[in-house]
This record gives C-alpha cells, structure tokens and sequence, in this order.
C-alpha cells in the first residue's frame, strides 16, 4: 500500500470535508467517552440489518473507526464500513428503511499528506444514522480509502502504545475545542497521520491483507 497512482496531489483537508464533518456533529459537542464494552455487539446489530438491506451486494461489512479498538476511548458514534463493487448498487429506499440518512458523496475522502492518488482511489458515499448515532462510510472495494480504514484498525488493535497516544490526543483537544469542529479535525487529523506512519512498513513486515467481514 505504500505506492500510490496519479499525476495530481489530492489534499484531504478541504472545505467540503469541513462542511461535512460539521453536519454529522452539529447536534452536539465533541464528547470524548471511555471504551464501552456494547458497541461491538451494536455493530453486530445493525450489521445484520445492513446485510439484509444490502444482500450480496455487500461484499464486506466492517466495524471501523475507535469504537472498533478495544480500550481505544471515542466519540460514541459507531463508524461501519460497507464495501461494494460499484456505487450504482446503493438503493435509498432500501437504506431509509434502516433508519439511514444520505449525507454526502464525497470525492475526497481522508489522504495522508503528501500521498499522491487518483481520484477514483477517495470516493465514497456517506450515510448516518440518527436514532442510535452512527456514520455509515460506502468505499469500493479495494481502493485505498477502502484498505486504509480496515489498516488503521487493524494497526492500532495491534499497537496499544499508538492507540493510548491516539486516544489522549482525542481527549484533549475535545477538552480545548467541544464546540469547534474545524479545530478539532484540523489538529488530531495530522496528528493521527503521524501516529499511523509506522502502518505502511507494519503491513510489509507482517504481510497484512484486509481481513474478510464482520458481518
């Protein structure tokens, strides 16, 4: 994962992704809460309705994001990822009735600084769901944004020091910045791109391939 196609540089803090962000936390300040032991089984929850909205179109349903790390502290929203081969299977008559919400297509989804990548590599579509919090991420299979959500989890489940660091850097800047949410992302983005440095060469070292669904 460490080489990236393309001929233009692709920055990950735009206004668009700024303008999202403030959508899905504009109810209520940043509120960073300790690891609660319920949020893997409420995944399995709604992963089963997911399953049965999406059927064989899912090709993977993960848990991602901190509550997928054990011990990791987080924002009580539970992030899933659904892979699919192409956007076109998305149905939203089928989602609204899981309780699902279109937020946005995003063309630009989170790059490391620096990392040159095609466009087609950031795009998702982004759903929430509003009754029980949850933000619903649809990336195509085997694109980058798509491996590199199920790498961080996986990276940081492996690496308790990366993920204390990770989840302090959270706590603190909720405690600066509740209401700010272009302040919150603006520091613990890049900051969590430092932390997550060492995830390439991990991958290398331990030939890390994206493990099969959870759900």
């Amino acid at each position: 994962m460490r080489s990236a196609k393309g001929s233009s540089l692709l920055y990950y803090r735009t206004n668009h992704l700024v303008e999202v962000r403030m959508c899905l936390n504009s109810a209520m300040p940043i509120k960073i809460v300790p690891y609660k032991s319920t949020w893997p089984e409420e995944f399995k929850h709604f992963a089963r309705q997911l399953r049965q909205a999406f059927g064989e179109d899912a090709l993977a349903i993960h848990h991602i994001g901190s509550t997928s790390v054990p011990e990791l502290a987080a924002k009580d929203i539970i992030d899933v990822q659904v892979t699919v081969a192409d956007f076109s299977v998305l149905r939203d008559e089928k989602l609204g009735a899981i309780d699902l919400s279109w937020v946005d297509y995003i063309q630009r989804d989170h790059c490391p600084p620096g990392m040159v990548l095609e466009a087609v590599e950031l795009e998702k579509r982004l759903y929430k769901k509003v009754l029980r919090p949850m933000n619903i991420h649809i990336r195509i299979a085997g694109r980058f944004n798509q491996r590199y959500a199920l790498l961080c989890r996986d990276y940081l489940r492996s690496h308790p020091m990366a993920s204390n660091a990770y989840a302090e850097i959270k706590r603190q800047l909720a405690r600066y910045f509740p209401e700010n949410v272009e302040a919150y992302y603006d520091i613990k983005d890049p900051v969590f791109d430092v932390i997550m440095s060492g995830a390439f060469d991990w991958a290398e070292m331990t030939s890390w391939q994206a493990p099969s669904s959870d759900a």
